[in-house]
């Protein structure tokens, strides 16, 4: 059995995914898509680069990471309709997501989340030296948000989905009772809120484009992380708050009601009560550490390879 999968090159998360795969998984896994069995369509919007009788001639995995249905007009359908066409088999990171698929199709969808590199995301016990390396006082309270917040070129719309508008809210509330917040923002297009602590004089520290060796270290200086999104796949903000003991409350996405306790999943109105609790997340997250988060989805290819 032989595994091709796409190329994207998008400075994406799924980039590393890529990469992570093929490195650990050289033997099942080819870059001579004439010679794969299974094509991984890992990011679906590049199947248009395929040749599409490779796509006819061999089986198909593709990957929906997750669906917007605000944004799902008539041009994305009938994009999905044309690729629908052409796979065999779905994957996606969350049953919220598989839920959104099956309205759309009646092919067989798989749920697996992606694995967690152990080498990348770990617990560090010195706080203190992590706060003074980023000038960052002991007593403040340093909530964290790690993903884009803007829409388009404009660099200011929010992206909604992310629902930075819903951070912005939690966070002017938060303040309202806590004198020692502070905001710590990695990631391109940040720029909503930005200029938003900017007008309401929240104090934040903005690091545009950080390697993991500092995104490990920013999870272990936060005090809080929190995901205010209408709609995720992952996100993997979960598994890396989880891996490291960072304290984290979250939406109802995703596949948070899989990997946090049921008292760190807030509704909008009520989120002053969420709770974290690290020590649930970490058992639950656990099970995706490399080397056994590969073993479902080469459970999976090997079932649709058989079949």
């Amino acid at each position: 059995m032989k595994i091709y999968i796409n190329k994207l090159k998008e400075n994406w998360v799924v980039d590393n995914v890529i990469s992570e795969w093929k490195k650990f998984n050289e033997i099942i896994t080819t870059d001579n898509i004439k010679q794969a069995d299974i094509i991984w369509l890992i990011a679906p919007w590049t199947w248009k680069k395929e040749q599409k009788k490779r796509l006819k001639t061999k089986k198909v995995i593709c990957t929906i990471h997750h669906i917007d249905f605000e944004k799902f007009d008539d041009k994305e359908k009938t994009d999905f309709y044309k690729r629908d066409g052409y796979v065999d088999v779905y994957h996606t990171v969350s049953y919220k997501t598989k839920e959104q698929l099956e309205t759309l199709t009646n092919k067989n969808i798989f749920v697996i989340p992606f694995w967690l590199n152990q080498d990348n995301f770990y617990e560090i016990e010195n706080k203190d030296y992590l706060r003074k390396k980023y000038n960052i006082s002991n007593s403040s309270f340093v909530v964290g948000s790690f993903q884009r917040d803007t829409e388009g070129s404009d660099l200011i719309s929010p992206k909604l989905s992310k629902g930075p508008d819903q951070f912005l809210k939690i966070i002017l509330e938060m303040s309202k009772n806590n004198s020692k917040l502070e905001v710590l923002l990695t990631g391109k297009r940040r720029g909503y809120l930005i200029e938003n602590f900017t007008k309401y004089n929240i104090p934040f520290h903005y690091h545009e484009m950080v390697d993991y060796e500092k995104l490990n270290e920013f999870y272990n200086l936060l005090d809080l992380y929190i995901v205010a999104s209408r709609v995720e796949g992952g996100p993997r903000s979960l598994f890396e708050c989880g891996i490291t003991r960072t304290p984290i409350i979250s939406t109802d996405v995703g596949f948070a009601s899989k990997l946090l306790s049921p008292n760190s999943i807030f509704e909008m109105d009520r989120f002053q009560f969420a709770k974290p609790d690290v020590e649930y997340s970490r058992k639950k997250v656990i099970q995706y550490k490399i080397p056994g988060g590969f073993s479902p989805f080469i459970e999976m290819f090997e079932e649709v390879h058989e079949n």
